[in-house]
């Protein structure tokens, strides 16, 4: 305890270094949450530059054909990825219920019936949420540091007014130089939850964001994708 070991602290440091053990435990399990905060920052911002990526590169692919047995060949050939992994389903659907290949199913001009356009409409989708649940792993762990980081430097806090207060008691002072180290101990474990709960919850609002917008253009794709197997006759 500081005041009763008589030490005036000159910083911050000094006063991490002559904390109490129970200051220093709720320390580092803050800083533990710190560290795998901005572990997953950087791995999912990471993750979200290189989808963005891949989509540009799929898209560009796209653009350079005009029938979707050519689409295909094309994207397939790129490196795996949600609109590629999305597309091959979509088609790998459509020729199973029409054997033969995508040609010969674009000759033959037939129509699907409700059911089977629904059942399509289900793959899509079902697709569309695997893979924003795929990108969406994780994000919820800032969430959750975001939440408990304020509260565990309150509980050290808490510890730290406690033992402030029965130094107080046994040396029987309760003069200002008395009870600020003490106060001061408790308020570092506040700062140190706050630091590490701010940017989880910024990055948590920046990734939920982004995580809709390409949930939305995957959906959007999928759309796009219905409405050009229809124009080519596959539906």
């Amino acid at each position: 305890m500081l005041q009763a070991a008589g030490f005036t602290p000159s910083s911050s440091w000094e006063l991490v270094q002559q904390s109490s053990p129970e200051t220093k435990i709720v320390l580092v399990v803050i800083a533990i949450f710190s560290l795998l905060s901005w572990f997953i920052i950087g791995l999912k911002w990471w993750q979200f530059r290189r989808v963005r990526q891949q989509a540009d590169r799929f898209f560009g692919e796209l653009e350079r054909t005009t029938r979707l047995q050519d689409a295909y060949h094309a994207v397939m050939k790129l490196p795996p990825s949600p609109f590629n992994r999305l597309f091959r389903e979509g088609l790998s659907f459509v020729s199973e219920l029409r054997p033969g290949g995508l040609a010969e199913a674009a000759a033959k001009g037939g129509v699907l019936t409700m059911t089977q356009l629904e059942a399509l409409r289900m793959v899509l989708g079902k697709e569309v949420a695997a893979e924003r649940d795929l990108m969406a792993r994780f994000i919820s762990w800032l969430a959750t540091i975001g939440s408990v980081g304020p509260l565990l430097g309150l509980l050290g806090t808490v510890l730290g007014v406690m033992d402030a207060f029965i130094g107080i008691a046994s040396k029987g002072s309760g003069n200002l130089s008395a009870v600020a180290p003490g106060v001061a101990e408790a308020l570092v474990t506040t700062v140190a939850g706050l630091a590490a709960a701010i940017p989880a919850v910024i990055a948590y609002n920046v990734f939920v964001n982004k995580l809709g917008l390409f949930a939305g253009e995957l959906e959007g794709f999928a759309n796009e994708l219905v409405g050009s197997m229809a124009r080519e006759g596959l539906l």
